[in-house]
């Protein structure tokens, strides 16, 4: 009787412990959705603000973006083109100006739930990918943009009249400016595969004779234009980002051992 009533007790205790586990889980997963709801609502808002405020100074974004099309005269060929393309306009610099407070964002949801080691690769890989895609961004838009309007402006010249659709004309300067942002993350990339061991950077080094071609067909399809000197920039930065990624993951991989 008595070894029954102890079993009975020891059951209890364990259907007690079980409930408070699951109650645990429960509560810490309608804390983590419950964060996670707050943070993309933060991040919304913070884009919508960010649009507002470039759509209230769009005059002077327009402005920057056309600073590189010198000699030519931009028409609006339908009602409301440049409405539409200044809204374009405000939302693209929103969303360039949110991404940083995006990003931070995530990191901050994220880091709690890693490892030592996984915080000491995802936040410098973090940042790093941030300031390499804002360095795209300036790269294209004070080199490619304006070699690739060079050769466009030039080239037939003496046959026809620089008069473009600014709707257009923004459309390709976005174009080209987020495909190399998004292009200057190989080095990222070549040091998380170098850290998780996958690749070495003297077997990156040793693929070079594939990385021109590589470079060079890239750049052939993430630039809109056709013009060579574009292509040749491009497939040239791409080549010295790839260099100079294996060696930053060589020089990397000394320093851990």
């Amino acid at each position: 009787m008595i070894l029954s009533e102890q079993k009975q007790q020891r059951r209890n205790r364990l259907s007690i412990i079980k409930m408070l586990d699951t109650e645990g889980d429960e509560m810490a997963l309608s804390e983590h959705i419950e964060e996670f709801s707050q943070r993309i609502v933060f991040c919304i808002l913070n884009l919508i603000l960010s649009t507002l405020l470039c759509f209230s100074n769009v005059k002077d974004i327009v402005k920057v973006f056309q600073a590189p099309a010198i000699g030519v005269k931009f028409l609006q060929f339908a009602p409301g083109e440049y409405f539409f393309a200044s809204f374009k306009i405000a939302l693209f610099s929103g969303i360039l100006i949110s991404s940083p407070i995006i990003l931070y964002q995530v990191l901050l949801y994220l880091i709690p739930g890693l490892t030592k080691n996984e915080r000491n690769i995802i936040l410098p890989v973090s940042l790093g990918s941030g300031v390499l895609f804002f360095c795209g961004l300036l790269f294209s838009y004070f080199f490619l943009v304006p070699a690739a309007l060079n050769f466009f402006i030039s080239y037939g010249s003496e046959v026809v009249e620089p008069f473009w659709s600014f709707d257009q004309y923004f459309d390709f300067i976005a174009v080209l400016m987020f495909a190399t942002g998004l292009s200057f993350q190989v080095p990222a990339i070549q040091v998380v595969l170098g850290l998780l061991g996958i690749v070495s950077g003297k077997t990156m080094l040793s693929y070079w004779k594939y990385v021109i071609v590589s470079c060079t067909i890239i750049a052939a399809i993430i630039t809109p234009s056709t013009d060579p000197i574009t292509q040749l920039l491009m497939s040239t930065a791409l080549l010295t980002l790839y260099l100079g990624g294996s060696g930053f993951v060589i020089l990397l991989k000394k320093e851990v051992l």
